[in-house]
C-alpha cells in the first residue's frame, strides 16, 4: 500500500504541472503580487529545446501564453523573446559548464530583462502602455531566481 509507482508518480506530476499551468495565471490576475515566473519558464523552454524534451517545451509555451492572454500583454512576446534569447545569448553561457547554478541564475537575469527589454520596444513602437515599473517586477526576478535555484 505504501508502495508508489513510477507510472502514479509521472500522473501525479502531469496532473499537478497542467494544473498548475492552466489555473496559476489566473491567480495572477486576481492576486497582483504573485511572481510571473517568466524567466523560470523561459529557462524551462531553453532547457528543453537543449535537451529536445517535447514535453518541457509544450508546458513553457502554454504557460507563458495562458500569462499573456491572462495578464493582456501582447501575445506569443514571451515566447519570442525566450527563442532570441536562446539563439543570442545562451551559447555564451555554455562556458558555465561546471557552474550549473550560476548558469541557471544568468539565464533567468537576461531572459527577464529580454522580455522587459522587448516589452518596452513594443510599447514604444506602438504608443502603448503595457506595464508600470514598481517594486512588482524586482519581486518577481528574484522570486524568479529563487524558484529556477530550488529546481
Amino acid at each position: 500500500m505504501d508502495h508508489v509507482t513510477k507510472a502514479q508518480h509521472g500522473l501525479f506530476f502531469w496532473l499537478f504541472a497542467g494544473t498548475f499551468i492552466f489555473f496559476y495565471p489566473m491567480l495572477i490576475s486576481i492576486y497582483v503580487f504573485l511572481p510571473l515566473l517568466i524567466g523560470a519558464m523561459g529557462y524551462m523552454l531553453v532547457q528543453g529545446l537543449e535537451r529536445a524534451k517535447a514535453p518541457f517545451i509544450l508546458l513553457a509555451i502554454v504557460y507563458m501564453v495562458n500569462l499573456e492572454v491572462n495578464l493582456s500583454l501582447p501575445i506569443f512576446l514571451s515566447v519570442i523573446s525566450s527563442l532570441l534569447f536562446y539563439l543570442l545569448l545562451y551559447p555564451s553561457l555554455k562556458h558555465f559548464r561546471r557552474c550549473i547554478i550560476c548558469r541557471a541564475l544568468l539565464s533567468v537575469v537576461f531572459l527577464d530583462l529580454m522580455y522587459l527589454g522587448c516589452l518596452f520596444a513594443y510599447d514604444f513602437i506602438f504608443q502603448t502602455q503595457s506595464i508600470i515599473l514598481d517594486e512588482i517586477l524586482l519581486y518577481t526576478l528574484i522570486v524568479d531566481m529563487l524558484v529556477v535555484v530550488i529546481l
